[in-house]
């Protein structure tokens, strides 16, 4: 009756706090988590200005060796046609 009702209570009492313990560990793992997730996305983001930085180089030096192979070629058409003038005297054997 009033004893049995008091240990209840008590059984109810102690419960909650078990509870209160539980979810206090579970806000602090998603705290973690939450901290976790904003340096992740932080480091996400370096990487990718990295990446874009990374992409610009490689195509501006892409650029370069194509200009660099086109001024090669027309030299070398130039060679050519100077060496085909002299009677094909300046070829290779």
């Amino acid at each position: 009756s009033s004893r049995q009702a008091l240990e209840q209570a008590r059984a109810a009492a102690e419960e909650l706090e078990e509870l209160k313990a539980v979810a206090k560990g579970l806000e602090e793992e998603n705290a973690e988590l939450r901290r976790q997730t904003r340096h992740m996305e932080k480091e996400q983001q370096s990487l990718c200005s990295r990446a874009e930085g990374l992409q610009e180089e490689l195509l501006t030096e892409g650029q370069g060796l194509r200009e660099q192979i086109q001024a090669q070629a027309a030299r070398l058409a130039d060679l050519e046609v100077s060496a085909g003038g002299h009677g094909g005297h300046g070829r290779c054997r």
